[in-house]
């Protein structure tokens, strides 16, 4: 059985200034945050990496990691793209970035038919997060909308060099989603965590709230709503502006309010590693220098 892993890279990495973040070098022999993620989640038993890139940056990004992984497991390769829209839509919007996660998943339609697991390309999660989704999702029974999320503690979460976007999650006492809010510029702060506004002053928040890391377990049913989600989100979108995302956090939290979809959180409290600055990638080698690669 196909148990299959999607990894969004195709980001373009405009805060990790000017390079692509998701091929940092940060392991010893030069392994990059993938290798890392890769080896928890085929240990946890997933068999299959679809890896979601753009095309200029495809020759690098199988020099660097894609290979070696189609030494270790079957490997596909999607392309997200601004101009992978509808027909209708072409030469609407003027834009240079793609359209956000949500889009990204959806270029996977044709090369995943199982239930399987998301994440991004930038983040380490640690081994339980992907134990606990691949049993989930994995185990008998499951409904084509019943779906499941690795809920990461929000301290566990933050960069030392600025504010980060996460999701926070509301839940009712049999862990099921209830809510996601996409926050940004969320900071670490002397009490633990904060919300920076734009004229710089901070609100702080619980430490200890459950946050999306945009680690999912789903299942094929959900192309055909991203599908016609994205239909409908580009239908709605003035062609001026370019800068709205169609996103995972939003579109789920939609289907969980409209009663279309279950989606259970998955406790970890692993600590997450990230580069979402240059400056974190310093952190991020220390911190992996002490897990041994098998």
């Amino acid at each position: 059985m196909k148990k299959t892993l999607v990894i969004m890279a195709a980001g373009i990495g405009s805060r990790f200034g000017g390079g692509v973040k998701q091929l940092a070098k940060v392991g010893a022999n030069g392994e990059i945050i993938m290798d890392y993620s890769i080896n928890a989640a085929l240990r946890a038993g997933f068999n299959k990496i679809v890896f979601i890139i753009r095309r200029d940056i495809e020759a690098d990004f199988k020099e660097i990691i894609g290979e070696r992984i189609e030494r270790l497991c079957e490997v596909e390769y999607v392309y997200q793209s601004v101009d992978d829209v509808p027909e209708r839509f072409k030469g609407r919007f003027d834009r240079k970035k793609p359209w956000g996660t949500g889009q990204a998943v959806l270029a996977c339609k044709d090369a995943v038919k199982e239930p399987f697991a998301v994440i991004n390309a930038d983040d380490y999660y640690g081994d339980t997060a992907f134990q606990k989704i691949h049993d989930f999702i994995y185990a008998d029974g499951r409904a084509d909308n019943e779906y499941c999320m690795a809920g990461f503690i929000l301290k566990n979460t933050l960069s030392d060099n600025g504010g980060v976007t996460r999701g926070l999650c509301e839940i009712n006492d049999k862990f099921s989603l209830v809510n996601v809010n996409e926050t940004q510029n969320i900071v670490k702060t002397e009490r633990g965590a904060g919300v920076m506004g734009e004229d710089g002053a901070i609100k702080e928040i619980d430490p200890d709230l459950y946050v999306s890391m945009n680690m999912w377990g789903l299942t094929p049913a959900f192309f055909d709503i991203l599908e016609s989600g994205f239909d409908k989100f580009l239908e709605n979108l003035p062609a001026e502006d370019l800068k709205s995302e169609y996103l995972l956090p939003n579109i789920i939290d939609e289907l969980i309010k409209s009663g279309k979809a279950s989606v259970t959180l998955l406790e970890t409290a692993d600590k997450w590693f990230g580069i979402t600055y240059k400056e974190d990638l310093q952190s991020v080698v220390d911190a992996l220098s002490e897990i041994t690669l098998k």
